[in-house]
């Protein structure tokens, strides 16, 4: 070997062992599978049909107390009875109405605020700051003053949501926002794009999967804040049902209210994710 050839060699050799073994090693005459594997049908329920699966498998064989933790069908014969009553789907209708109303004006204000403060230098001092004390400060610590502000009837309870969507979607957005590689600006200089079709086909696209996992966050604290104030001086909605059957000891109600909350949850956010699906098909990631 030459000395010239020795070097070359000995770099490769180098650049090799820092790269690791390469995605088609074998192993055992196998091709070694580096990925989580095939996506399973129906994930997103197996996990909640388990833990019911285990809940009715202790409640059928007595090691559960009802007075603590009611089987799951007892649970369903009240939800069955308060939809007879016409009170459970009267209720349910008053919270989703206030769930996707401050999930709007969440979601309205969040991205205002993302694109002024992540597309302008001025506009991240003048908003950044103020959005970070507000994610330091629980929802909850803001309903007193809310409701001096706004009293206490629909618009407090729908801007408590609102400013709990507010914070991840502007977060994430502005994540986004900021994250796009410096090359994609020289290239866009290069080639001569103006500053509206810059933001257009560059910057708002890239920003696109920030946003959705923001609204994943947001489309739960919008749930949380829900039952947050539904549970404050209100007079209709799941929560209400929830606090009367506390003062009453029903405990299968209180569980009645908790399944339509969790239900309500896993939907909305299965839906955000079919969504993030959809959009950033041209993405290849574990997830596929």
């Amino acid at each position: 070997m030459t000395d010239t050839a020795a070097p070359a060699t000995l770099r490769r050799t180098l650049v090799r062992d820092q790269a690791g073994p390469s995605p088609d090693s074998r192993v055992g005459g196998r091709r070694r599978r580096l990925t989580p594997g095939t996506p399973v049908p129906g994930r997103v329920v197996i996990g909640p049909l388990v833990l019911l699966g285990v809940w009715a498998a202790g409640s059928g064989l007595g090691l559960l107390d009802p007075r603590i933790l009611p089987s799951p069908w007892s649970i369903v014969a009240t939800g069955a009875d308060l939809v007879d009553k016409g009170t459970l789907q009267r209720d349910l209708l008053v919270s989703l109405v206030r769930a996707a109303t401050g999930l709007a004006l969440g979601l309205v204000a969040g991205i205002v605020l993302a694109l002024v403060s992540g597309l302008t230098r001025l506009g991240e001092v003048a908003i950044d700051g103020p959005v970070q004390v507000k994610r330091a400060i629980p929802s909850l610590a803001l309903i007193p003053l809310l409701i001096l502000w706004f009293g206490i009837g629909e618009w407090m309870k729908i801007i408590t949501i609102a400013l709990g969507v507010l914070v991840p979607i502007y977060l994430h957005t502005h994540n986004g926002l900021r994250s796009i590689d410096s090359r994609y600006v020289e290239l866009a200089e290069t080639v001569g794009l103006s500053r509206s079709a810059f933001v257009r086909r560059v910057i708002l696209p890239g920003a696109l999967p920030g946003f959705l996992l923001g609204l994943r966050f947001a489309v739960t604290g919008s749930w949380l804040s829900l039952v947050v104030v539904e549970q404050v001086n209100a007079t209709s909605g799941i929560g209400y049902m929830m606090t009367l059957a506390r003062a009453y000891g029903q405990i299968d109600v209180i569980f009645v209210g908790l399944a339509i909350y969790a239900v309500f949850g896993l939907l909305s956010d299965t839906a955000v994710r079919s969504l993030s699906r959809k959009a950033l098909s041209w993405r290849r990631t574990l997830a596929d």
